[in-house]
C-alpha cells in the first residue's frame, strides 16, 4: 500500500477527477480523499512519473516533500473546517487547536512553516478562505448578513464586514451589487 499526497485538490469533483485518473492508469485505488490517495499497487506497479504528468494534466501536483505534504494538509483542514462545519461548530472552535490537534504538531510550527512555503500568514490564509465561503453565501442569496457571520464564527456584523471590506476592498452589500462578482478558487486563495 502506498499513499501519496496532491497539491489543490480542494473539492468533491476534484477527488473523482483523481480517483478515475488513477483508475485509468490501472492502479488499484483503496481510498481518495483530499490531498492524499492510497493505492494498493506494490511499488513496482506505480510509475510515479506516470502518475505526476496525468496530476498535473489536470490542475493538480503531486507532492513528494514532507514539508509541502504538511502545508497541503494544513490548506485542506482549513478548507474542510470551513466549508462543511455548522456555525456552532465554527463558533466554537479555536483554528490554532484544531490544526494543532488534527495534525499533531504545535501550531506554532504549523504557522511558521505555512508562513515559510506559502508567502502569507496562515492566519491570513484562513481569513481569506472565510471570506470565500462569505463571498459564495453572499451571491446564493439564501441568507442576511447576520446569519452568515454567525454561520461562520464572527463576533459580529461589523467585524466580518470590515474583514470582509480588508480582503475585497469592498463592503458585502457593495459585493451583492456587483454584476460581475468574482469568486477565487479555493486552491488559489
Amino acid at each position: 500500500m502506498k499513499k501519496i499526497y496532491i497539491k489543490n485538490m480542494v473539492c468533491d469533483r476534484c477527488i473523482k477527477v483523481v480517483k478515475d485518473e488513477l483508475s485509468r492508469l490501472k492502479l488499484n485505488v483503496a481510498d481518495v480523499s483530499l490531498g492524499e490517495a492510497t493505492l494498493l499497487d506494490d511499488d513496482k506497479k506505480i510509475n510515479i512519473q506516470t502518475i505526476k504528468e496525468t496530476l498535473e494534466r489536470n490542475g493538480f501536483e503531486l507532492l513528494d516533500d514532507r514539508q509541502a505534504k504538511t502545508v497541503e494538509k494544513i490548506k485542506i483542514s482549513v478548507i474542510e473546517l470551513i466549508q462543511s462545519h455548522s456555525s456552532d461548530q465554527l463558533k466554537n472552535i479555536s483554528f490554532s487547536k484544531y490544526l494543532s490537534d488534527k495534525l499533531a504538531m504545535s501550531y506554532q510550527h504549523l504557522s511558521n512553516l505555512f508562513s515559510s512555503k506559502e508567502g502569507i500568514t496562515l492566519e491570513k490564509y484562513i481569513i481569506n478562505q472565510k471570506i470565500e465561503k462569505v463571498k459564495e453565501l453572499l451571491i446564493y442569496n439564501e441568507f442576511t448578513l447576520s446569519e452568515i457571520a454567525y454561520k461562520l464564527g464572527y463576533s459580529s456584523v461589523q467585524h466580518l464586514s470590515n474583514q470582509f471590506k480588508k480582503v475585497t476592498g469592498f463592503t458585502p452589500s457593495k459585493f451583492k451589487k456587483l454584476k460581475n462578482k468574482k469568486r477565487t478558487p479555493l486552491d488559489r486563495v
